[in-house]
């Protein structure tokens, strides 16, 4: 049987000189390969690039996850920004065209941090841009170790996510933005206890996003792993 191909998108940065002398990377965290090849499919990195790619990608795939990264930059969502962000205007474009270019032709996508608030931004929806005014649990754990949760999660029984992780766990969490006005087109299927959006779902179109990071996790929490399974043969 042919393993599934899943496309990651992937994020730029420049080395620091240390190893390669400057020089521009592409990558994606591993976690996100790693897993999916444990899951049964078969990881294909996605580099940042012009829109008219995404169509030709989006072809070569059968389902794409979106990763974690930059913030997405607020003029996405009209408005202005009111903090100091780190932004990626030519990944927010791709993505974006990554996105479109999958539900033209009816590809799954997993949408993880980043990549949910990304989704939601697509379809109309819009960000809290910080999230220290809004709550005081702690959405940055680091320096926690990435793999360890931090904040509780509550899912709803609409959701697959039930079924994976039960009605009440526990997550890690890495974001400073979350979820506003959450778009017509998204069903929210998890949440913080200070309500903060962290899972959405579109089933019809077979639309999935964590505003957590299984990626992080898969190898020292099962049901990390179990969230990737499902994605991978599944969704």
């Amino acid at each position: 049987m042919r393993r599934p191909i899943i496309g990651i998108s992937a994020n730029n940065i420049l080395d620091s000189g240390e190893m390669l002398h400057h020089l521009p990377i592409s990558y994606t965290p591993d976690g996100y390969v790693k897993a999916v090849q444990k899951a049964g499919g078969l990881p294909l990195v996605l580099p940042v690039g012009t829109k008219d790619l995404a169509k030709d990608y989006i072809s070569q795939v059968d389902k794409l996850i979106l990763t974690g990264g930059q913030d997405v930059l607020p003029k996405f969502y009209k408005q202005t920004k009111t903090v100091q962000g780190n932004y990626s205007e030519a990944r927010d474009h791709f993505e974006l065209a990554l996105l479109e270019e999958a539900l033209l032709q009816k590809k799954p996508v997993f949408a993880v941090c980043r990549g949910m608030q990304l989704m939601n931004v697509f379809f109309g929806g819009d960000l809290k841009q910080e999230l220290s005014s809004f709550t005081k649990i702690l959405h940055m754990q680091d320096p926690v170790p990435r793999e360890q949760p931090t904040h509780q999660l509550l899912t709803k029984g609409s959701s697959i996510l039930q079924e994976i992780y039960g009605e009440k766990t526990s997550v890690n969490s890495f974001h400073n933005q979350a979820l506003n006005r959450l778009s017509s087109n998204l069903t929210e299927t998890a949440l913080c206890p200070d309500g903060v959006i962290e899972a959405v779902e579109n089933k019809k179109q077979r639309l999935l996003g964590v505003q957590w990071h299984p990626d992080f996790a898969f190898e020292a929490q099962p049901n990390e792993m179990r969230i990737f399974n499902y994605v991978v043969k599944k969704l």
